[in-house]
């Protein structure tokens, strides 16, 4: 039976939302951790909304995915707001017009990154000239807390990249994948101003984060993002600490996460990234996993952990398999992960995303140390025996994920739908009965479901507030192109639009 006498849920049910901040309006190109999230703040008060999750905020690199990180501590550069650069000085309004012209209902990576990377790099350059003594005192206690622990790695990173063409850190010269000491200093002092431009940028995005992070308690509105479980090998963190990876001394990896064959993938799937050192981490008292949630715990009061099977054992793939077919179950820490961690920093704020194939094993963990677990109703209500019951107390339920299509183009059998029609009208014909509503209105029926169920906290993808369907899809896992660019506009979060979804959670006695 679930416990939820230490849960880290709300006793009393909430609701949330599911947008990341790329996705929020406004007019520079991409939605922003600045004035774009403090409005959207205000809008979640008017839609009675208590629980805001988002993606990853790492900054991204080839294919723009936030689950794919050059670092697991450094924030995504593209998400700083313009504004407040210009409230302090740091741009001037006629700059900023370089990103106006920029679509607003779906973020252009390929015109938006190069342009606002030359209005951050002026921004930093003017720092010391232009900001207040206070501000040049704060991001000097910044370096302190972080520059030796990752900042300093990451932003020496950053330059070795472009300086090799953005490729992977295995693909630099020797001297640089070895991190040759002599060979580093030259570098750090032969860019000593362009590295220090990349700290100033990460102070700006913290600065703008702990503004958020304030506006967002002062309004009761909790914060919660996703963490993904592997790193990236092309990430400073890779770079900088090989020996947390089975990786060699030239960053090739011995073997590389995905997931076995299942009833969704003949072949498996096949992430690649590098799996981790569990010895070496078991050998320090798993530090650099205590720092990495101590880091996510401080910005955010709820932390969805991908995979969360992994932990228990996961599955390891030869390096060079061409899928995910040949590969082994391997222990992963288990209880002696979570207790170092619990011993370090006390409760855990993590939801454990516990969905797919998952083992008794794997549900021990999750429950002897008390984590939500998630329930996905478009998983769910295809099932003819689907009893609301089986969404329990102590975990966070969902319409769908950033990685579903939306519930309208679930319903109907999107684009990129593998099921055959008439597995697509066998499941229509299921979550109608489980809904107890109909066709033209099931954006809304699994919305009241999810709200009507036990969890402590549901989960609803602005898509499916607003009813979108495929074309308003964020992600289809699998591919690389067209993904994460979704927008919400201004005309769509209407005064109407907000009240009636505020009524829909008064409706169902959630807040």
């Amino acid at each position: 039976m679930e416990t939820t006498q230490s849960t880290i849920l709300p006793l009393n049910k909430k609701a949330g939302v599911g947008l990341h901040f790329a996705s929020l309006d406004g007019p520079y190109g991409i939605g922003d951790i600045g004035d774009s999230a403090l409005a959207f703040i205000d809008k979640l008060l008017t839609m009675n909304i208590s629980f805001w999750q988002f993606l990853p905020t790492g900054p991204t690199a080839y294919g723009d995915s936030p689950y794919q990180p050059l670092s697991a501590f450094a924030g995504n550069e593209m998400l700083i707001g313009i504004e407040p650069l210009i409230r302090l000085g740091l741009l001037h309004t006629d700059e900023a017009q370089a990103l106006t012209g920029l679509p607003d209902d779906h973020v252009d990576y390929g015109q938006l990154i190069p342009k606002k990377h030359a209005l951050l790099k002026r921004a930093a350059e003017r720092f010391s000239s232009v900001v207040s003594t206070h501000l040049k005192t704060a991001y000097e206690s910044f370096l302190v807390l972080h520059d030796r622990h990752w900042l300093d790695d990451y932003a020496t990173y950053r330059i070795l990249k472009n300086l090799h063409d953005e490729r992977s850190w295995p693909e630099w010269e020797q001297v640089y994948v070895h991190r040759e000491p002599d060979a580093m200093q030259q570098l750090r002092e032969n860019h000593r101003a362009d590295i220090e431009n990349i700290k100033i940028i990460q102070f700006l995005f913290d600065q703008q984060w702990q503004t958020l992070r304030r506006y967002a308690r002062e309004n009761k509105i909790s914060l919660f993002g996703d963490m993904p479980i592997y790193i990236a090998l092309d990430s400073s963190d890779a770079w900088a600490h090989p020996e947390i990876l089975l990786i060699d001394q030239n960053g090739r990896p011995s073997h590389v996460a995905g997931v076995p064959p299942d009833y969704f993938s003949a072949d498996g799937q096949l992430w690649g990234n590098p799996l981790y050192d569990w010895k070496y981490h078991e050998s320090n008292g798993y530090q650099w996993w205590i720092e990495r949630l101590q880091n996510a715990a401080s910005k955010m009061d709820l932390v969805r952990i991908d995979h969360f099977r992994g932990f228990e054992s996961f599955w390891a793939i030869q390096f060079g398999a061409q899928t995910a077919r040949e590969g082994e179950w391997l222990p992963g820490p288990g209880d002696d992960l979570f207790n170092a961690m619990k011993k370090a920093l006390g409760k855990l704020p993590i939801v454990a995303e516990d969905l797919g194939v998952i083992t008794p094993e794997v549900e021990g963990l999750r429950r002897r140390h008390n984590m939500p677990g998630m329930k996905v109703l478009q998983f769910e209500v295809g099932d003819p025996g689907f009893s609301l019951a089986s969404v329990y107390r102590n975990c966070v339920c969902y319409t769908g994920t950033h990685d579903n299509d939306t519930t309208v183009g679930w319903f109907n059998g999107g684009d990129e739908d593998t099921r055959s029609e008439q597995e697509v009208a066998e499941t229509r014909k299921n979550a109608m009965k489980a809904t107890g509503g109909n066709e033209d209105t099931i954006h809304l029926d699994m919305i009241r479901l999810a709200f009507k169920s036990q969890a402590r906290l549901a989960i609803v993808p602005m898509q499916d507030y607003l009813g979108l369907g495929s074309d308003s899809r964020l992600n289809i896992p699998g591919t690389t192109s067209n993904n994460w660019s979704w927008r919400v506009t201004e005309e769509q979060l209407s005064l109407e639009f907000c009240t009636s979804v505020a009524n829909l959670i008064k409706e169902a006695a959630r807040s």
